[in-house]
């Protein structure tokens, strides 16, 4: 029996039984019978019937699917929302759209999207991106922050119970206080039952932006830490500290994490270890590293850029800062106008009210040390990307998954295609699953995998996106799929494609 055929009754075989496979004449296709042994080791016996004919066919593209490490010249047959079939013959469909000389792969995963507004939105997906979560600064009230998205949304979405929301209710709703007051007892129980509320929800996990809360103590921090392991949820944590000056450096805040993780049983994510770890990136991994090794339930991740972003008022510039970022004033950009600000107009708008915009970008991570951090095996991807004000914020938010694959990937060399894949795919929808169910079904290519699905050209995949202007979208991926119906057809917006689902934790039930 030909390879290419042995592979389609791989594809079709369920429990024992054979569902009727036509043999048909395969088209010629580059790579396909050199790709047929690897493609029917990588998928097995796989539990799907075939339907005869399928809603959509990728045809002719490289498949990659990072779990299987299937990386083959195939169709991608997609019915109902859901991947059908991988055959190195042709399979028919309603539609069938020939991606030959382009990778299918799973979509894009991102874990820290703090761009939940349409434009940003629609700048994330024509980056890949069909799945995008608030983990880090998280959501209250987590059932209104799902509800105003269900049913309108292009991509699928999720947020943590917001610590910072939990500090602010305790303290009586005064955000001065709850930024930098330690709490009482009583309030740091307040916290952990408003926590579980939020959790009882569906929240994925407890989003800590911890050095927005200098007034947390420690004791304060491992409590809530026993709260997340009681629910079986992680920490998705901005460490206390990001800088190079100790004893308030990341090497310390990084310790604090893992010893929390450790003591109590929790899983933690450290996010952006770019802009967090600076220029002691290297030890700050390998200490997570071996925690890992260890039995400790520690991630994190980093974008692909060598400056960061946030708010000009935030305690982050708190007095020090300077020292503790080894930066100055130059070296942080004024997002509205992108001028460098001077120490006169840093104040200025470090005094602006709460409710004038006042987002920066600070240039002050180490690129050797980013590059190094992007090509670790264990160190994920994920954007960061703040939501665009006018058409202005950081690039990350538009170009961060291209810019892996074009200029770290493909360019540099610096990790191989499979890799990069893998950090954007497979690795943070691991970091999900427990909680949430439904992202098993993600971040993979193959046989019941939800068809969530970016097609991109490797030879020409890039980031256009600039801190002048920073809303260009990326270029190279002419195709996104989410739940098998295109939101992104030959580079262009589909308008009317919602097929976002809210995704939620099934770990902590209602009392």
């Amino acid at each position: 029996m030909p390879l290419a055929h042995t592979t389609r009754l791989a594809s079709c075989r369920c429990a024992g039984l054979l569902t009727r496979c036509r043999r048909r004449r395969p088209k010629r296709r580059a790579g396909r019978q050199a790709g047929s042994v690897l493609a029917v080791a990588a998928l097995g016996l796989a539990c799907a019937a075939e339907p005869a004919s399928y809603d959509v066919v990728l045809a002719g593209g490289r498949v990659m699917d990072p779990e299987t490490g299937l990386d083959a010249v195939m169709d991608v047959g997609i019915a109902a929302g859901t991947v059908r079939a991988i055959s190195a013959e042709s399979l028919e469909g309603t539609e069938v759209v020939d991606v030959s000389g382009h990778v299918v792969a799973p979509g894009f995963v991102d874990l820290h999207a703090h761009g939940h507004d349409p434009f940003s939105r629609d700048l994330q997906v024509r980056d890949g991106v069909t799945a995008a979560f608030e983990l880090e600064g998280g959501a209250y009230p987590v059932d209104e922050w799902y509800e105003e998205r269900e049913g309108s949304w292009r991509i699928h979405f999720g947020a943590t119970m917001a610590y910072g929301a939990a500090r602010v209710l305790a303290f009586g709703e005064d955000e001065q206080e709850a930024t930098y007051q330690a709490a009482s007892a009583q309030q740091i129980e307040a916290m952990q039952e408003t926590l579980k509320d939020g959790l009882a929800h569906g929240a994925l996990g407890i989003g800590l932006p911890l050095q927005y809360q200098p007034g947390a103590s420690r004791s304060e921090i491992f409590r809530m830490f026993q709260t997340a392991a009681e629910a079986g949820v992680t920490v998705f944590s901005h460490i206390r500290y990001a800088g190079v000056v100790e004893p308030e450096s990341s090497i310390a805040a990084v310790q604090e994490m893992i010893a929390d993780a450790a003591g109590s049983g929790a899983s933690v994510h450290i996010v952006h270890i770019g802009s967090s770890g600076l220029a002691q990136m290297p030890t700050v991994i390998e200490m997570i590293d071996r925690a890992a090794a260890g039995g400790v339930d520690v991630t994190t991740e980093v974008y692909p850029y060598a400056a960061a972003s946030t708010d000009i008022r935030a305690a982050i510039f708190d007095p020090g800062w300077r020292e503790r970022l080894a930066a100055d004033y130059g070296d942080i950009e004024w997002v509205a106008t992108g001028e460098r600000l001077d120490e006169a107009g840093f104040n200025e708008r470090r005094a602006l009210p709460a409710s004038e915009q006042a987002t920066i970008i600070a240039h002050i991570i180490p690129e050797r040390e980013l590059g190094d951090a992007i090509a670790h095996p264990a160190v994920m991807i994920a954007s960061d990307g703040v939501g665009y004000v006018d058409g202005r914020a950081h690039p990350r938010g538009a170009g961060t998954f291209a810019r892996v694959l074009g200029r770290y990937s493909r360019d540099e060399g610096r990790l191989s295609l499979m890799d990069a894949i893998r950090k954007m795919t497979l690795a943070p929808a691991r970091r999900l699953e427990d909680v949430a169910p439904a992202m098993r079904r993600k971040g993979r290519l193959s046989i019941g995998a939800d068809a969530d699905i970016t097609v991109f050209d490797p030879e020409t995949v890039i980031d256009r996106a600039t801190f002048a202007e920073p809303a260009l979208p990326s270029a190279g991926i002419p195709h996104v799929l989410v739940d098998g119906v295109f939101v992104v057809r030959d580079g262009e917006l589909v308008e009317d494609a919602l097929p976002g689902r809210g995704i939620r934790s099934g770990v902590v039930e209602a009392d």
